[in-house]
């Protein structure tokens, strides 16, 4: 279990020293889509909770999601550098998603799993594909609609 809480820990930390190698004007033109999707997957892991989708069998406060260090970590940052290298090429993006999505899905759950940090219960790896796929195209949606109607360029 100890190594478990420091796995946690790293997953979410260890994303972040990459952060100041992105550009500022980079950083704030994606943060809005991020932290959009952020809150959508935390919703959506408060539904996967009661639906028992997944399960997260460590020991954690009341009302705390066992994903927050993956979508905090890796998920957070990860959408910052994606987007970064492939917004305005929608079929890179897509690319790009569904390569990172099916590597998680496929490979790391199992990883994830065998150190007792979650386990996909109702919940299909396919479907769980499913749901990256939405999710992909919640994120560049946000973005496009976020760059028409309050974006600004400040090199314009």
């Amino acid at each position: 279990m100890r190594n478990v809480k420091l796995f946690m820990m790293l997953i979410t930390l260890l994303p972040w020293v990459s952060v100041p190698l992105l550009p500022a004007k980079v950083f704030k033109r994606f943060l809005p889509a991020v932290l959009f999707i952020s809150l959508y997957v935390t919703a959506e892991g408060y539904l996967a909770e009661k639906k028992r989708w997944w399960w997260f069998p460590i020991s954690k406060k009341p009302n705390v999601i066992g994903e927050l260090p993956l979508i905090f970590g890796p998920f957070f940052v990860g959408s910052l550098w994606i987007l970064k290298y492939t917004f305005g090429k929608l079929k890179l993006y897509m690319l790009i998603n569904l390569v990172v999505d099916a590597f998680f899905t496929y490979f790391t759950i199992d990883l994830l799993k065998k150190i007792g940090y979650v386990t996909l219960v109702r919940l299909t790896k396919f479907q769980l594909s499913l749901l990256f796929l939405v999710k992909s195209i919640a994120l560049y949606g946000f973005q496009v609609v976020y760059e028409k109607y309050i974006y600004r360029d400040p090199a314009k």
